[in-house]
């Protein structure tokens, strides 16, 4: 990233020294040129990146872009166009650096604004939403395991604007934690990166791309991967039904070259209490609500609009048929109740850091798993039940309404709610603490 200087979230440079970017061993790193397409590279210069400063400029920025991102959600997941600008704006505005440490220049915000950020996001745009959260988990891995010299490289990167992006999930395994791709030592003290992921989120826009591979002793580690790396390719392949415009597609990684320095004990994170997965999970469960209250705010808008009342009811307007009125009235109790329970599962993830023990960490992994729950369901009852409440109309495929439940029936396969829901319960019954991994 180019050296990076104070802006306002517009992207208009203010004056702060610049400062070289150097490797974690303190040399000073070549950068390839922004405006030169290479193989790999994101495509076009990335502005200068606004530093922000507090919980409260994090949210008013992202309720900004928000606002700005909702204006062409609808067209860039009907033509698949694929979001570099905005993805651009994000970086600039500095919302993607806001859990850097106070102590490495960044605002540190707690996990309720975290939260937050991500559920106005959503209510916009889906795939723009979903495209940082790993960038986000492995900020957290960077800032548990890395040592000194690899936070302040990072940090520093993160500051200017880079994306993480993500090579994590693996096809035709046994199961999700059966990572296949080898990190091998070579003579020299470096590594040899090599496997094929799926679902990578992100890494077609990213500039380092955290790789999840596994150690000659089968420990997971994780190497951060220029995006321009030799021997590293991003395929856009990604086909789903929902979240279109998230490039999830595969990245095939062919003897690539990794230095020591760029890898962290990965394993390491789960030998403790620990937040990793409690973080990673509240920020898919903000993402599910917000879906869902885009969904509601649509319904509702179509049908003060749009919607034609049923003869049945005597209403002169579809917005004072009671029986619509009782069933906006349900959803939105479920949409209200999404909302709290992610506040209180943000807030107990935010007690937990405070006074990290397995208890406080078991605490806050279960209530996210139950704002996750409720999120869940509520993303695809609501933007399902925008159909049922806005009539025939809203079903011409040219209106794109279906947005929301593709969306939404999409990112909810992430992982089984039906697990969160066990673990739950167990603990309620018998106090039995949740297991320790990434996905609670």
């Amino acid at each position: 990233m180019a050296d990076h200087a104070r802006t306002d979230p517009t992207g208009t440079a203010r004056a702060r020294t610049a400062r070289a970017r150097t490797d974690p061993t303190g040399t000073a790193r070549a950068r390839t040129d922004p405006t030169v397409a290479t193989p790999g590279a994101p495509d076009g210069p990335v502005a200068p990146a606004h530093v922000i400063a507090d919980d409260a400029e994090a949210r008013a920025v992202a309720a900004s872009l928000a606002d700005e991102f909702r204006t062409d959600a609808s067209a860039r997941d009907a033509e698949r166009r694929l979001p570099r600008a905005e993805l651009d704006r994000l970086s600039a505005s500095g919302l993607l650096a806001v859990t850097v440490p106070a102590g490495h220049g960044g605002a540190d915000v707690s996990a309720e604004t975290l939260a937050e950020i991500f559920r106005l996001l959503a209510t916009a745009d889906a795939s723009l939403a979903q495209i940082p959260q790993s960038h986000f988990a492995y900020v957290n891995v960077i800032r548990r395991q890395g040592t000194d010299e690899q936070r302040k490289f990072f940090f520093g990167e993160l500051l200017s604007g880079a994306r993480f992006g993500n090579a994590q999930s693996e096809a035709g395994t046994r199961h999700v934690q059966d990572i296949r791709t080898r990190l091998t030592p070579r003579p020299d003290g470096s590594y040899t990166l090599t496997g094929v992921k799926h679902y990578s989120t992100g890494a077609l826009f990213a500039h380092w791309i955290p790789v999840l591979a596994r150690a000659e002793d089968e420990t997971p580690q994780v190497a951060y991967v220029p995006r321009d790396a030799p021997g590293l390719t991003v395929v856009d392949d990604w086909d789903g039904l929902g979240q279109r415009t998230t490039a999830s597609g595969t990245v095939r990684l062919e003897n690539v070259r990794v230095p020591a320095d760029r890898v962290l004990p990965h394993h390491l994170t789960f030998q403790g209490p620990q937040l990793h997965g409690a973080v990673a999970q509240l920020l898919h469960a903000a993402i599910d609500t917000g879906i869902a209250g885009g969904a509601l705010a649509e319904a509702a808008r179509f049908v003060r609009t749009t919607s034609r009342p049923w003869f049945e009811s005597g209403a002169e307007r579809a917005a004072e048929d009671p029986l619509l009125i009782q069933r906006f009235g349900e959803l939105a109790v479920r949409l209200r109740a999404s909302e709290a329970l992610l506040r209180d599962g943000a807030r107990a993830v935010d007690a937990a850091r405070a006074d990290l023990t397995d208890d406080t960490a078991a605490e806050a992994s279960i209530a996210v798993a139950a704002a996750k729950v409720q999120a869940a369901q509520t993303a695809v009852e609501v933007s399902g039940a925008l159909f049922e409440v806005s009539g025939t109309r809203s079903a011409l495929n040219s209106l794109n309404l279906h947005r929301y439940w593709r969306d939404a029936r999409t990112h909810t396969l992430h992982d089984p709610v039906r697990w969160k829901v066990q673990h739950i319960g167990r603990y309620v019954l018998d106090n039995i603490r949740p297991p320790r991994h990434g996905l609670l």
